[in-house]
């Protein structure tokens, strides 16, 4: 276990239960907790406006969720993608999702620029993004976005810094017009990065 180290599991079911859910107080519009839950939060409002209609997180980023992403996405263990995936699946499940997931029409993951994916040796996103859509059925939709630049990391950076650091980082490579695109990443912190994929695509 990535979590335990309990031999004969990916992540122990002990472990997967102490994953902490998103609590329902939230902003409706970015997903980030709030005292209670809001339409659109005080830093929704600053912000400037984005292509994202709504973002939701599976779990909060917390023990023991922030070591498996960390495993994932910087300790070569791409195993960890279908259990994580899980936690996107349930979220999906519930409340206001549950209904929108028959508008969806594909899942998008943020893409990495091709020197840092062949660094990595695989895009930690879209595995995300295939395990969910074995768990779903919904169809991955794969060259719609591309990124373009490479760009340093975001970690340690300001939400103007961030915004700045991803801004034309994207570029769409395919017609997505009419789609209902669900994109997903592995970690959202500002919203920065997704809210330049959202724009490109």
């Amino acid at each position: 276990c990535a979590g335990c180290g309990r031999a004969g599991y990916v992540i122990c079911p002990q472990c997967a239960q102490m994953v902490e859910p998103v609590p329902p107080n939230i902003c409706e519009r970015c997903g980030r907790v709030q005292p209670l839950r809001v339409p659109c939060c005080a830093a929704c409002w600053a912000a400037p406006p984005t292509a994202l209609d709504q973002v939701r997180a599976a779990g909060l980023y917390v023990e023991p969720l922030r070591r498996f992403i960390h495993l994932l996405k910087y300790e070569g263990r791409p195993d960890l993608a279908p259990a994580l995936a899980r936690y996107l699946a349930i979220a999906l499940s519930g409340g206001e999702w549950r209904q929108r997931v028959g508008q969806l029409d594909a899942l998008v993951h943020v893409p990495l620029h091709a020197e840092r994916q062949q660094q990595r040796g695989y895009n930690q996103a879209a595995l995300l993004a295939y395990g969910l859509c074995t768990r779903t059925g919904l169809p991955v939709r794969l060259h719609l976005v591309e990124r373009v630049h490479f760009t340093r990391a975001q970690v340690g950076l300001s939400a103007a810094e961030r915004r700045a650091n991803v801004q034309d980082a994207f570029a769409p490579r395919g017609d997505c017009t009419g789609l209902h695109i669900l994109l997903i990443d592995d970690v959202y912190t500002t919203g920065a990065t997704l809210a330049a994929c959202a724009q490109a695509l």
